[in-house]
């Protein structure tokens, strides 16, 4: 008689199994249709996401269901590997995320972004010139400032420009520090007043539109801010997922161990 959690580990790893493969697809579908370097960015990741569950689970089920007892230890082990991961990237995500946020500016609808709030690990990530130039590349074929003009905004009087709702990026990338006291043209266009600013920022601004604030260090807070933001719910996410693995897990144990009794009986008849 086939044990319970032997059928509940078998249909768990079948549901993955079945889910593993539009993952992959899609990873495939990423690095032939991606026409730049930021759309084929998550490709390999996808694919290898892809080809890991799939792998594990199919472990899992010819494990569990046909009673090879090894192949359900080596998906024991690296499920138990998997929850070791997730944990401590669960408990560094939260690391990382603790400090920063956005400073609050009177008579402003937009916050303010500065690269010192945020954690130094993070920090260090984006002041890389090479991890720098690939994300703003990716930042400008976005062209998330460009989109603050082609929805008619680029009329807006600066009243009205001053108590709109910007995202961290827009606010940070795409417009100059309110620091440097440039007079508003449009909103990625302003006019410096000539005097000498203390925010080094101000001296990186520029109105070609490929050009902006992107190598602003408010460009990077910005990011920093947005990721900081993900992050936290990824990690929210990662608590539950860590809960149903382990549960997972336990149930996989106990069908391990019908297997080796199953296999004893065998053996000892």
């Amino acid at each position: 008689m086939v044990r319970f959690s032997n059928n509940l580990v078998g249909i768990l790893n079948f549901i993955t199994f079945l889910l593993s493969i539009p993952i992959l697809i899609g990873g495939v579908w990423l690095s032939r249709q991606g026409t730049s370097e930021c759309e084929r960015f998550l490709d390999k990741p996808v694919i290898a996401l892809g080809v890991f569950l799939m792998l594990v689970s199919l472990a899992g089920l010819i494990g569990a269901c046909c009673r090879v007892s090894w192949l359900l230890w080596v998906y024991l082990l690296v499920m138990f590997l998997l929850i070791v991961l997730l944990f401590c990237f669960t408990i560094f995500a939260f690391a990382v995320t603790n400090k920063g946020a956005g400073e609050a500016l009177s008579d402003r609808g937009y916050k303010e972004y500065r690269l010192g709030d945020y954690s130094g690990w993070l920090q260090k990530r984006v002041n890389s010139e090479k991890n720098w130039n690939k994300i703003k590349s990716c930042l400008q074929d976005s062209k998330i400032c460009k989109s603050m003009i082609d929805d008619g905004s680029n009329n807006i009087p600066a009243t009205e420009f001053y108590s709109s709702h910007l995202s961290a990026i827009q606010s940070g990338c795409c417009k100059p520090s309110n620091d440097c006291g440039f007079t508003y043209v449009t909103p990625t266009n302003w006019t410096s007043n000539g005097a000498t600013p203390t925010n080094p920022d101000c001296n990186v601004w520029n109105n070609d539109q490929t050009i902006l604030c992107y190598n602003c260090q408010s460009c990077k807070a910005g990011l920093l801010d947005n990721i900081k933001s993900d992050w936290k719910k990824v990690a929210i996410l990662n608590v539950i997922f860590l809960i149903f693995l382990i549960i997972v897990y336990s149930i996989g144990c106990c069908a391990f161990r019908n297997n080796r009794q199953d296999n004893s009986w065998k053996r000892y008849p």
